[in-house]
């Protein structure tokens, strides 16, 4: 399978490229438009003074060019009824599941010995609609890409356009507890803003979380769009726990197989594949893989991402290693309230 090595945009004439040019600039004069968290917020952490972010529709985005990607996928990704988007919250066990998604997927052609997984970052086999495909401020032609497309988003579902939900195409959720959530998210953003002047505290970046200022925020707005949408639409949109995931991962996969319509015979389980996949795409083996220890960086405009950033521990329950029993206590109340009759919780 080619389509996530040689996801390009093909040469366009003067008149396209122009085109694109006013596209994009016209989500640049809009974006200008919406609250900054620089300006609009009572306080701040330092990653959203590095990078600003801006609320549109209800939910923050930041840096720029991840809201222009937002705003130019939802005008101008066609979906098929074939296609796979892999949806979660930022640092909700997005590199997994999508390495999961991917082998299961492509497993007749691409066996574990022989999979792209071993050379290449799961977030390049399933790119993102807003970072990859629609941030570059160009239009890409997916047109020739063949079905199942595996595409990857954090776009609420709430910001879908009626033509995505309408289309068939099936969405695979996952979910994380909301405290090792914010816990991972801020390991993450120290990692990628790098100087120390800029690394956030604990304390600004979890005052920032509780108010739901962070990317594709408030996380409990997120969650509840995708699990509404389960609820109403079972068939198109299954919803995943990161806790499940690790505590019954053979049981998870075999739901998400069933899923994508490619489910494991019988046969299969007996070969084991089931449990290779799961054994090539556990954190510790994607961890220790030599690309994403050493490989190269992502790049999404100017933004490097080293492939070593989208790895840390992946334990369920670490934030009693970083939150106080308060802070913990705080953002369970903010969940329970903002949950509340909706038949989703996270209560441990």
């Amino acid at each position: 399978m080619e389509f996530p090595l040689t996801i390009s945009f093909n040469a366009k004439n003067r008149e396209e490229e122009e085109q694109d040019d006013r596209i994009y600039k016209k989500y640049e004069e809009l974006i200008l438009t919406l609250p900054d968290s620089t300006k609009d917020s009572p306080s701040l952490s330092s990653m959203s003074q590095f990078h600003p972010l801006r609320c549109y529709d209800g939910f923050w985005f930041g840096p720029e060019f991840v809201l222009l990607g937002v705003m130019a996928a939802q005008d101008h990704f066609i979906p098929r009824s074939s296609d796979i988007l892999i949806c979660t919250p930022p640092k909700a066990g997005t590199v997994w599941l999508k390495a999961l998604a991917f082998a299961t997927l492509n497993r007749n052609d691409q066996p574990c010995k022989q999979s792209l997984l071993l050379s290449h970052n799961p977030h390049k086999c399933v790119p993102f609609l807003e970072f990859r495909l629609y941030g570059e401020r160009r239009l890409p032609d997916l047109t020739a890409v063949p079905s199942p497309r595996l595409l990857g988003t954090h776009i609420p579902y709430q910001l879908f356009p009626k033509s995505w939900v309408s289309s068939g195409l099936k969405i695979v959720y996952l979910c994380r507890n909301p405290k090792d959530t914010f816990v991972s998210y801020w390991h993450f953003n120290n990692k990628l803003i790098g100087e120390e002047s800029y690394r956030e505290s604990l304390d600004d970046a979890f005052d920032s979380f509780l108010r739901g200022v962070h990317l594709a925020g408030p996380f409990w707005d997120h969650v509840l769009g995708y699990w509404n949408a389960s609820l109403l639409n079972p068939q198109n949109v299954l919803f995943l726990r990161y806790e499940d995931l690790k505590s019954d991962p053979a049981e998870s996969l075999r739901r998400l197989a069933e899923f994508m319509q490619c489910p494991f015979s019988e046969e299969e389980e007996r070969q084991g594949v089931l449990d290779k996949i799961l054994d090539m795409c556990s954190m510790e083996s994607l961890k220790n893989l030599d690309v994403n220890k050493n490989g190269s960086k992502l790049q999404f405009q100017t933004f490097k991402y080293r492939n070593d950033t989208f790895f840390r521990r992946g334990i369920v329950g670490d934030y009693v290693n970083f939150l106080t029993p308060e802070m913990a206590e705080r953002l369970d109340q903010v969940m329970e309230d903002k949950l509340r009759n909706s038949g989703l919780s996270f209560k441990e």
